[in-house]
C-alpha cells in the first residue's frame, strides 16, 4: 500500500505538489509537478494498492455556489477560518468534468468506492491541519492581501514543524532528508514567489497523510458527502465535551 497525497492544481498551468507515503508512512516522493502526464509519470511506479488524499475538486455537477459537501465541512470549519472555496460548473475548469475526475481515471483510481484498493478522495488541508494539531484558526501561509513574507515564511514554517511531530502518531509519518532539504528551502525564501513554490509540496504531505490516516483509522474521520457523489474526508474534530 501507498498513501499519495495530491496538492492539484485546477488546470494545467499552475503547479502541483506531490508526496508518497509506503505503508510505514515513510515519505518515499516529494515533487513539484505541472502537467497530468507529469503526475503520471511520477506514480506510474506505484500499481499496487494505493490511496490518494487529493487537494482538488474531483465531482462538480452544481451550477452554482458551494457544493453540499462544501456547505457541510463548511459548518464545522468555518468557525477556524478553514472555509471552502466554491466548486460550480460555471467555473470553465470544471467542464466537462474536473480535473481531478480526469486524473483519477487516468491513474485507475475509484471516486466512488471507499473499499476500491486503489482510490482517491477528496481532502481539504487546512481543515486537516486544524484538526489533527487543535488549532485555533488555520495557519496563514498563503498569499494574501496584509500578509508579509516573513509571516507567510514563519506561519509555513510552523506546519512543517507541526507535520514532524507525527513522527510518533499513529499512523506515523516519517519524514528524511528530501524533506529537510525542502525545509531548508522554505526557511531561506527571500520572495513570497519562492514561498509559494514551495507550500505546494508541503500541502501535499498534509494529503498524503490524511489518506494514510484515513486508510488505517476509518472510524476517526469524517466524510462531508453529498448526494452528487461529491465527498471531502477529513480527520473528525473532537467531540464537545458533555455538558
Amino acid at each position: 500500500m501507498h498513501y499519495v497525497g495530491i496538492d492539484l492544481a485546477w488546470g494545467e498551468r499552475s503547479p502541483t505538489g506531490l508526496a508518497v507515503l509506503d505503508a510505514e508512512g515513510r515519505l518515499v516522493v516529494l515533487a513539484r509537478v505541472q502537467t497530468d502526464d507529469d503526475i503520471a509519470a511520477a506514480l506510474a511506479a506505484y500499481d499496487g494498492p494505493l490511496v490518494a488524499a487529493v487537494d482538488a475538486p474531483l465531482v462538480v455537477t452544481n451550477p452554482s455556489g458551494k457544493r453540499g459537501a462544501e456547505r457541510a465541512l463548511d459548518r464545522d470549519f468555518a468557525r477556524f477560518q478553514a472555509g471552502t472555496h466554491s466548486s460550480n460548473t460555471a467555473k470553465p475548469w470544471f467542464v466537462p468534468e474536473p480535473r481531478g475526475a480526469r486524473l483519477a481515471r487516468r491513474l485507475g483510481l475509484e471516486i466512488h468506492d471507499p473499499r476500491a484498493p486503489r482510490r482517491a478522495f477528496e481532502a481539504h488541508p487546512h481543515a486537516a491541519t486544524v484538526a489533527l494539531f487543535g488549532l485555533e484558526r488555520t495557519l496563514k501561509y498563503k498569499a494574501k492581501p496584509g500578509r508579509t513574507l516573513e509571516s507567510q515564511r514563519a506561519e509555513l514554517l510552523r506546519l512543517t514543524t507541526l507535520l514532524g511531530t507525527l513522527r510518533d502518531a499513529d499512523p506515523p509519518l516519517l519524514l528524511g532528508d528530501a524533506w529537510r532539504d525542502h525545509v531548508a528551502t522554505v526557511a531561506a525564501a527571500a520572495r513570497k514567489s519562492e514561498l509559494r513554490r514551495a507550500e505546494d509540496p508541503v500541502d501535499a504531505v498534509v494529503c498524503a497523510y490524511v489518506a494514510a490516516y484515513a486508510d488505517r483509522r476509518p472510524a476517526d474521520v469524517t466524510t462531508y458527502a453529498d448526494e452528487t457523489g461529491a465527498a471531502i474526508v477529513t480527520p473528525a474534530l473532537p467531540s464537545p465535551p458533555e455538558s
